[in-house]
């Protein structure tokens, strides 16, 4: 994180010729269990990890310009803060929404400096998009005194993903950078957008993420084509039992006398989503116990219900959850985002680490010819500025 900051310090003197006023970190996120339920309005167990897109920010009062840099593009971006342009980069259309949302809000932002640069693996389904819309929102709240509460900020956010850059995402991704507290987890629902935190106390144990290096064509049409399913699903269910408001009023018993209606398909898809909001619940209870078992447990149960009941799996991803679950140390592994590559996410025994990355690099190189990469991720702060005295980091 120290070399994060130093080089995004030094880019924007070097760009700007005057040291940034502020250093601001927003963290990337995991999703422990409940994977495909942020749009179902169910439970999921997300939490901010040790991956950060930092930025270097300083107020511009000669100009009511936004002049943005991000070091990872190596573009140079800027527009008037009081007027949205109509093109822009691809990376700065989270940052042009957050604006947009902001004005929505009757809110006024000047002229603003900024370098960006993250050590977050773009592409591995972290949420690098959550942590760079929710860290800018975050520095223009705090630069310009906006007195934005952090919901606000997360929804802003989404907004801006939705509307401005085209991805129907749910809310999980941007509540988790926001919200996100050092060594806890939270359960959210993502239809009243509750949420209680649960201790983080893995003891021996660690997440490992092992990255497929690999992202399937058929990510963003298998998305749309699952929401479909489950919202057609849903439907012939409500015909049948108009009082169930979501999936979570649902039973097995449900599901079971409207099969036939659904035809085998979308009744694979609803039984999936039933069946993962039970083990968000048995999830949360496992880490408030410290059974790491049991969450190990429902990790692989998911992982089966993605590949085999939800389908959005791949090879490459099955290689890896059956190879870590035959090896010593591993207590449970499973996809992790939305599917059709990235990473999985893997509870390991501290002491077995190393050995069980080796084992996967070789084992996955020989099967696919690919590099596997491993992240050893902790548990963190939200969105926030960073102080020169914090240590928690």
């Amino acid at each position: 994180m120290e070399k994060l900051i130093t080089q995004t310090r030094e880019a924007f003197e070097l760009h700007f010729g005057v040291c940034p006023d502020h250093i601001f970190l927003s963290p990337g996120r995991i999703n422990i269990i409940g994977e495909h339920l942020d749009y179902n309005d169910g439970f999921v167990l997300p939490a901010a990890i040790d991956k950060y897109i930092c930025f270097g920010v300083r107020k511009n009062s000669g100009s009511a310009s936004c002049r943005m840099l991000s070091l990872d593009f190596d573009e140079y971006f800027s527009f008037e803060a009081s007027t949205i342009p109509d093109v822009w980069p691809t990376w700065a259309g989270y940052m042009v929404g957050v604006v947009a949302g902001i004005r929505e809000l009757d809110k006024k932002i000047g002229g603003i400096d900024i370098v960006f640069k993250g050590n977050i693996p773009m592409g591995a389904g972290l949420s690098s998009s959550a942590a760079l819309e929710c860290g800018f929102a975050t520095v223009l709240n705090g630069i310009f005194n906006l007195q934005l509460s952090k919901k606000e900020i997360a929804l802003l956010c989404q907004r801006s993903e939705n509307n401005f850059v085209g991805v129907n995402c749910g809310i999980m991704d941007q509540f988790a950078s926001v919200f996100g507290k050092k060594d806890k987890v939270m359960m959210l629902n993502c239809d009243s957008l509750e949420y209680q935190y649960y201790n983080a106390e893995l003891t021996d144990y660690n997440f490992i993420l092992f990255d497929s290096c690999v992202k399937h064509s058929h990510l963003s049409s298998g998305y749309n084509e699952r929401r479909n399913e489950i919202e057609n699903g849903k439907k012939i269910i409500k015909n049948k039992f108009p009082e169930i408001k979501s999936f979570r009023d649902c039973t097995h018993e449900m599901l079971r006398t409207t099969r036939e209606e659904l035809g085998e398909i979308p009744y694979k898809r609803c039984l999936y989503v039933i069946e993962e909001m039970n083990r968000v619940v048995k999830a949360a209870d496992a880490l408030k116990n410290q059974d790491l078992k049991l969450l190990g447990k429902l990790l692989t149960e998911t992982h089966l219900g993605l590949s085999q009941l939800y389908e959005v799996s791949c090879h490459e991803l099955d290689f890896l959850v059956d190879g870590a679950l035959k090896l010593e140390g591993v207590l449970g592994a499973r996809m992790m985002g939305g599917g059709f590559g990235g990473c999985s996410i893997n509870l390991i025994k501290k002491d077995k680490e190393k050995f069980i990355i080796e084992q996967m690099k070789l084992r996955y190189h020989n099967a696919y010819g690919i590099s596997l990469k491993a992240y050893n991720v902790n548990i963190s702060d939200g969105s926030k500025e960073y102080l020169k005295n914090e240590t928690d980091l």
